[in-house]
């Protein structure tokens, strides 16, 4: 009987002794393995083999000659620095045609088959408006140069180194009345562009208080995207015999209404927006053209700072021409982005879009930028006129 206990005693210690080294054991060590490589797993899974950066564009269409100007900014920043945390910057480029469905359609590619973290553009305000609806929802850091309050307003993910359409019509405002010494002046709208409505809104206000006349503005007539002959509105603004003419709208019709003005007799400065700068107003409008006066976001005699000097000599040095804002404000728009990139150290959209949305003080190309609480920069606004020909640098008006 003693035996028969002591031997189940024994059984029962060494059995014990089996669940306790082999059960307890064997659990702590695949529970490490696993999670050794799972961590192994992250990490190497953290960056993708290349870094994909969507550039919405008007490559096609009305707007072609803008999207061209800020291609060739983002091709030559790409090409000075084309890596960012050692992975290879691919631009996925897409063309909105000009158009405000494509816009939305091919933002929407960008983001649901090219998987891009960020966007690049665009240019033209209703365009960017269209496509930044489809970005919102998805949570896409973008930075347009479009100058539209609207493009901004209300966004979340949205951010912007050119300045604003308000900005822009008070700039314009106090050149005509400050320089020009303008009492009085019309104001030729196209009624199809989100931006050409808000400008001119913008600069009827700056000028009436400026002036300190509610009737300073003494004509305003429309047209639409698309239109050759601006007689009627031109007989009109002539009759009323102002001061200055504001026309905010894009360089071509800015071209053809200089043509068909000078061609009336109408000899009063004629003042534009930022959206005149393009070869085209020039081209189309030939001889006309002297004398054309807009506001820009880049003055070649005005880049002092070493990184802008560096900048149009490789612009210039490429593509065998003069440099132009667009082509800056894509230049500063990559180089911010791939800045955010390097201090977030990751892809998270929504730390790179925060970090966008914080800028303090940043040096670009086309000046020192601080972004506000409402993704728009605080910066200078160079004033440039056609002089021979050529766009030349006249004055900087301030915020």
């Amino acid at each position: 009987m003693r035996k028969s206990l002591l031997m189940l005693l024994l059984v029962f210690v060494f059995a014990s002794s089996l669940i306790v080294g082999c059960g307890g054991g064997q659990k702590s060590e695949p529970s490490e393995k696993p999670q050794e490589e799972s961590g192994e797993k992250s990490e190497s899974a953290a960056l993708p083999d290349e870094v994909r950066i969507g550039v919405w564009e008007p490559l096609t269409g009305s707007l072609a000659a803008g999207g061209a100007q800020k291609l060739e900014g983002d091709k030559l920043a790409n090409e000075m620095r084309p890596t960012v945390l050692g992975k290879p910057v691919r631009l996925v480029v897409v063309d909105n045609k000009s158009d405000k469905v494509e816009a939305a359609n091919s933002m929407a590619r960008l983001i649901e088959q090219e998987k891009v973290v960020a966007v690049l553009g665009c240019y033209g305000s209703s365009l960017a408006i269209a496509g930044i609806n489809v970005s919102e929802k998805a949570k896409i850091p973008v930075l347009p140069d479009a100058s539209s309050p609207l493009v901004t307003q209300g966004r979340q993910y949205v951010t912007r180194t050119n300045y604003q359409d308000p900005f822009a019509g008070k700039v314009m405002a106090k050149y005509a009345v400050g320089t020009l010494q303008a009492k009085t002046a019309a104001i030729i709208q196209d009624v199809a562009q989100d931006y050409s409505i808000g400008l001119a809104s913008y600069f009827r206000n700056a000028f009436q208080e400026l002036t300190k006349d509610p009737n300073s503005i003494v004509a305003v007539v429309s047209y639409n995207t698309g239109d050759q002959d601006f007689t009627a509105q031109l007989n009109f603004v002539k009759s009323k015999n102002p001061d200055v003419i504001f026309v905010p709208g894009y360089y071509g019709d800015g071209a053809l209404l200089a043509k068909q003005a000078r061609e009336m007799g109408i000899k009063q400065p004629l003042l534009g927006g930022d959206a005149w700068e393009a070869p085209e107003l020039i081209e189309v409008g030939g001889k006309d053209a002297e004398g054309l006066t807009f506001c820009s976001h880049f003055a070649r005699e005005a880049a002092t700072s070493e990184k802008a000097r560096k900048f149009v000599e490789a612009y210039e040095s490429k593509y065998g021409k003069p440099v132009n804002a667009y082509s800056a404000i894509a230049f500063d728009n990559y180089n911010l982005l791939l800045d955010c990139i390097e201090k977030v150290g990751s892809l998270d959209t929504e730390a790179i879009n925060r970090e966008l949305r914080s800028t303090k003080n940043w040096e670009g190309v086309t000046g020192v930028i601080t972004i506000d609480e409402t993704g728009n920069p605080i910066k200078p606004a160079p004033i440039l006129r056609v002089e021979n020909g050529e766009f030349h640098y006249v004055c900087t008006v301030t915020p």
